[in-house]
């Protein structure tokens, strides 16, 4: 922290009223303490010079708490990349939350590590006390380090659809020569490896199929085990071109099936599966077994976490792969009923709910959505603010987009939609989400 210097610590509040009891203590750590009032908030900034802009930093801190309930709720701390006036609570300029670490009953580390914006030479670090009517904290002052922060490569993905053209565009390939599967297990890995062959000629990292594609008839008949024949020409397609692959398949596992989404990883072995965790009426009693979590695989590109059909129905699918950490959700998809006609009969695909419903889960769970649907129209890959990369009208065997992995986005006040997004939970109120005797409207 050589060139970087300590110029200025000062007190803040939003009001002369709001304002917490603030008091400098021993080795550069500063107190802040409760007013006795609701609308206590405020504390300490500090401020340095000798930022470089593109340079990454590790931005460090520890607060000791006592009388605090819910210290993750009401102590935070937040780092401005420029000047920030002590009476203003919107930095209006690139910022981050310094991230609440192994938070315990007595004390919280506090950590970032982010790269300065362009054309930056000031950080301002603010430490906050609000919403508790009593307690005590002590802070320690912050500690700047630069760091190495790799560049995140941007992630090419593609989404494969058969189509009614597809026999006449795609050459088809015996890929199940030889491996004694039943015929219409073999058909269908001929045409999904046919397909999956071609994407990779151009070189995606991430290729998505959708749902069920590899099976035989019926609920529980027909599953294939994994790895196993039926995954083995993916696995090589994999290793071969160095990409990803989630299959859509009907998964035997010992005495039950599943309805699954597995990763193949670019080394060609399977890494995980996901297994259905909502299944559809009538699917639910067919002897199919649902899944019991929701994993989030770690890979050369990103987490990758997958759902399947029926899951986006219930919002918290998504969500939890988003709180185990994953940048892709994965979605093979056959239809969902919000999108569709809310009557009896065939159905009807609607277009403006489905756009509206697949943008949610990107821009609520902040995440990028690679949607691989049956009847093709509305395979789709979505960035996490809710824009389409990539659509399919219905007509193609493709769907290619880049998803930069470094991509910036900041709400009109500075700082990043997934920090935002995520440290506004308050998961201590989040009691009923969890109560399995809620139901909600239905009680």
């Amino acid at each position: 922290m050589a060139d970087i210097e300590l110029t200025k610590v000062e007190t803040w509040a939003p009001h002369p009223s709001a304002a917490p009891v603030t008091k400098k203590a021993k080795g550069g750590s500063v107190v802040i303490e409760a007013n006795g009032t609701r609308t206590c908030v405020g504390g300490w900034q500090f401020a340095f010079k000798g930022i470089r802009g593109g340079q990454g930093y590790r931005i460090r801190t520890r607060v000791r708490h006592e009388g605090i309930e819910h210290p993750v709720d009401c102590l935070q701390a937040l780092a401005c990349w420029g000047e920030w006036e002590p009476e203003k609570t919107s930095p209006r300029k690139h910022w981050n939350y310094l991230l609440p670490v192994k938070p315990g009953a007595r004390q919280m580390d506090l950590e970032a590590v982010a790269r300065a914006p362009k054309g930056a030479k000031v950080l301002t670090v603010r430490y906050v006390f609000r919403w508790a009517t009593g307690g005590v904290t002590r802070w320690d002052a912050p500690q700047i380090e630069p760091v190495d922060i790799p560049e995140r490569k941007p992630v090419k993905a593609c989404i494969i659809n058969a189509t009614r053209q597809t026999r006449d565009r795609i050459k088809i390939l015996r890929f199940s020569r030889g491996l004694d599967l039943p015929e219409e297990i073999a058909e269908k890995v001929d045409l999904w490896g046919s397909l999956a062959r071609a994407a990779c000629r151009k070189r995606p990292d991430l290729v998505v199929t959708p749902e069920i594609v590899i099976s035989g008839e019926g609920r529980v008949d027909g599953a294939v085990e994994v790895p196993g024949p039926a995954t083995a020409p993916f696995q090589e397609i994999a290793r071969d071109h160095g990409t990803h692959i989630v299959l859509g398949l009907k998964e035997r596992d010992g005495d039950a099936v599943h309805n699954s989404a597995v990763l193949i990883a670019a080394d060609g072995e399977v890494q995980g599966a996901y297994r259905k965790v909502h299944l559809a009426t009538g699917e639910d009693i067919s002897g199919a077994v649902p899944g019991d979590g929701f994993p989030v695989f770690e890979t050369p590109i990103g987490r990758i976490g997958c759902l399947i059909c029926m899951d986006t129905t219930v919002c918290e699918s998504a969500r939890m792969l988003a709180l185990n950490g994953a940048d892709f959700i994965c979605f093979p998809i056959m239809g969902d009923l919000r999108a569709d006609r809310f009557s009896i009969g065939q159905p009807i695909f609607n277009e403006s709910r489905w756009k509206a419903i697949m943008r949610t889960r990107a821009i609520d769970n902040q995440v990028c959505m690679v949607i691989a649907r049956n009847d093709v129209q509305g395979s789709c890959i979505i960035d996490r603010k809710g824009d389409f990369l990539a659509w399919n009208e219905g007509d193609q065997e493709f769907t290619f987009a880049t998803v930069p992995m470094e991509d910036g986005y900041r709400v009109w006040g500075g700082g990043d939609f997934r920090e935002v997004t995520f440290m506004l939970r308050r998961p201590h109120l989040y009691g009923i989400y969890a109560d399995e005797s809620c139901l909600g409207p239905l009680a």
